[in-house]
């Protein structure tokens, strides 16, 4: 039984040794529950009580050595590794890294910040309002009589009779007349909700800017002049403008407003349709009767209030023929901007 011990040991440490062989397969071979020094304890039963402790301790030590060998060609195995990879995926540190990529702002809150910076430079101040309003502010204070089609379920969000989702940032013009004394001149960015079906130039959620100005001796002129300014400002110190009637429950008397297009000056061109010229808001002199729901005297005070879709600027700013490209959250489409 020595003698196969012996053997056992001499056969397991040189399979080791050898490279291509698999070291789990070594152990189970010979130090497994069915493997040969398992089967070699087995048999000790048949031997003398002199014989057990000696075969015995031989049995160890074999055990032992091949345990030994295979950690050991498991450590040796891991280094190899090691130093394969390490040559494999060395790097030059020398070399420039990669660029991070770098965000940057969404095209409408550029759009806002450019339109925010224009009116502040004139003198304007920044209000803002709650989303959720009441019927008061967003309707009755800006003289919309109740059987406008503005109040139909069709075209505003209602949560309950009082209560709605802003439908515009006029209301915050009231809340700031209601609070401030003029004179005032403020615009108010923010976003609005209409019942609108989604489409290339609709949407439901949108943003709107909503200027104010009223003091003592506004007349339209000022209105004009100012509109003018920003005007060209944003689009180029040769834009023109166009006032065309209109009629708003909230100013009078109104008109929209429209540029001559930025894109071909004027004569005409796939962005303006031909017609040389782009609407960009709608503005007037400020109402008596909203006047006076707020506590100013129109006998004393005038004013002009303007406003303009932020969506539709930035769509004729940057050629922009679909409204849902804005906010799909695209990074192929946004990192354009």
């Amino acid at each position: 039984m020595k003698e196969t011990l012996q053997k056992i040991r001499e056969a397991a440490l040189s399979a080791i040794q050898d490279p291509s062989a698999d070291p789990e397969q070594i152990r189970i071979q010979y130090l497994g529950k069915k493997g040969e020094l398992t089967s070699v304890l087995r048999g000790m039963g048949s031997l003398s009580p002199e014989e057990r402790p000696i075969v015995g301790q031989m049995a160890n030590e074999v055990r032992a050595a091949i345990e030994a060998a295979l950690t050991e060609r498991a450590s040796t195995e891991k280094k190899r590794l090691l130093e394969e990879k390490l040559k494999s995926e060395k790097i030059d540190v020398t070399l420039p890294s990669a660029a991070p990529r770098i965000g940057h702002l969404h095209p409408l809150t550029q759009v806002q910040r450019t339109i925010e910076d224009i009116f502040i430079g004139m003198g304007f101040s920044i209000a803002e309002g709650p989303e959720v309003e009441y019927d008061y502010y967003n309707f009755q204070a800006l003289n919309i009589p109740e059987n406008h089609p503005a109040r139909d379920t069709q075209d505003t969000f209602y949560i309950t009779d009082n209560i709605l989702l802003r439908s515009q940032t006029s209301p915050v013009q009231v809340r700031t007349m209601e609070k401030q004394k003029p004179p005032i001149r403020v615009i108010s960015p923010g976003r609005v909700y209409r019942s609108d079906a989604v489409d290339a130039t609709h949407s439901p959620l949108f943003h709107q800017i909503e200027g104010l100005v009223v003091d003592k001796g506004i007349t339209m002129s000022d209105w004009k002049g100012m509109m003018e300014t920003f005007a060209r400002e944003f689009f180029g110190s040769d834009t023109k403008l166009r006032f065309r009637p209109h009629h708003f429950p909230f100013t009078e008397p109104s008109a929209e407003i429209d540029v001559s297009c930025f894109v071909c000056g004027g004569k005409g061109c796939r962005v303006c349709k031909n017609e040389g010229w782009i609407e960009i808001l709608g503005a007037g002199m400020v109402h008596p009767f909203v006047l006076s729901n707020c506590g100013i005297d129109p006998e004393v005070y005038s004013g002009f209030a303007f406003g303009m879709g932020i969506e539709r600027i930035a769509m004729k700013q940057y050629g922009i023929d679909d409204m849902r490209h804005l906010y799909e959250n695209d990074v192929r489409f946004l990192e354009q901007f």
